[in-house]
């Protein structure tokens, strides 16, 4: 489940339950189709209410970093659960600038 918020020209996207390979087509869905509205100079994606994730989840970080990228903005990744943390690191999120 994803709930996204845009203020200030920045749209968040708080991320809730299960990331895997059933739900992450649909976040990503959501996610592109408000980028592409509002066209923000920043994208937020808030994992604060994340409690599984798996490779599905850093496709879906990556996708959306080109996808913003692309629209000449940037991104943050916020409030990621320790046992999230590893998983985003050793993927080599970490080495975008991107984790806050």
């Amino acid at each position: 489940m994803v709930e996204l918020t845009y203020a200030n020209g920045a749209l968040t996207a708080r991320l809730y339950g299960e990331i895997d390979h059933h739900i992450a087509p649909k976040l990503r869905s959501e996610i592109d189709m408000k980028c592409e509205s509002v066209r923000p100079a920043k994208l937020v994606l808030d994992f604060s209410g994340v409690s599984f994730m798996d490779s599905s989840g850093i496709g879906l970080i990556m996708g959306r970093y080109r996808c913003i990228s692309l629209l000449g903005g940037r991104m943050e990744i916020v409030n990621i659960p320790p046992t999230l943390k590893k998983i985003i690191t050793l993927s080599g999120i970490g080495s975008l600038g991107v984790m806050k």
